[in-house]
């Protein structure tokens, strides 16, 4: 890989922290880590932060299994799967530097529905829709979460959280096959994402351990205002 030290330690940071809050929350280190890469590894996005979901969703998924909606899941797959296959359109169809722009859309777009929280059914269609978006925006942009964050944020902690990270981990494989059949997929892709892995992990870990701490008031409002900075900035780099 040819990837600076600075770069690293970005990424590395932006993971760590990351997977700290997703483990707390149920999602949101794509939210860091995604904005981080496009601003200094732009040419390993989406690829890497699509294999760094797989670990930190096995492992959350281990944890709250017991809590799953199901029936949910498969209403959201079958969403994801068009979705899944439009945002690897968008992947072979678009430039490294278009694509930075666009993630940095992708979330602000994000954060915006994040912070506004709209009051959303969760049903079939619901879901269904949400799966479309959520496969559109985790392949082209490696962002999967808000979408199904937004749907199920008044069900319990451990219903999101355990849902979340099956449909994560099922959309992953997805995503990993899809991009890899449109060949998108490259060995150092893959490298940086199973070299940041390990942070992933632990973060994960640490955030479920001080979960009571971590998900008061200050975390949602802290963790989309680092997004939306960051964000902000992939698209400004890209424009210039």
């Amino acid at each position: 890989m040819d990837v600076s030290v600075l770069a690293f330690v970005v990424a590395a940071a932006a993971t760590l922290v990351g997977a700290v809050i997703q483990g707390s929350i149920g999602f949101g280190m794509n939210l860091l880590t995604v904005p981080a890469l496009a601003l200094v590894l732009p040419e390993y996005l989406p690829v890497s932060v699509i294999v760094l979901g797989m670990p930190i969703s096995i492992g959350m998924l281990l944890h709250e299994h017991h809590a799953i909606d199901r029936k949910g899941i498969a209403w959201i797959m079958l969403g994801r799967v068009p979705g899944t296959v439009f945002g690897a359109w968008v992947v072979t169809s678009v430039t490294t530097t278009t694509l930075q722009a666009i993630v940095g859309v992708v979330v602000l777009l994000l954060v915006v529905a994040s912070a506004a929280s709209p009051p959303v059914p969760v049903r079939r269609d619901t879901q269904v829709a949400a799966g479309i978006v959520s496969g559109t925006t985790g392949t082209a942009a490696g962002i999967g979460g808000p979408p199904l964050g937004l749907l199920y944020q008044h069900s319990t902690g451990a219903t999101l959280r355990s849902t979340l990270s099956a449909t994560f981990l099922l959309g992953t494989l997805l995503s990993l096959s899809t991009l890899g059949a449109a060949g998108e997929v490259h060995g150092r892709q893959l490298l940086l994402g199973a070299g940041l892995a390990p942070l992933a992990i632990g973060g994960s870990v640490l955030g479920r351990r001080l979960h009571r701490l971590l998900d008061g008031g200050w975390l949602r409002p802290g963790v989309l205002v680092i997004a939306c900075a960051a964000a902000v900035t992939a698209i400004v780099k890209a424009a210039a």
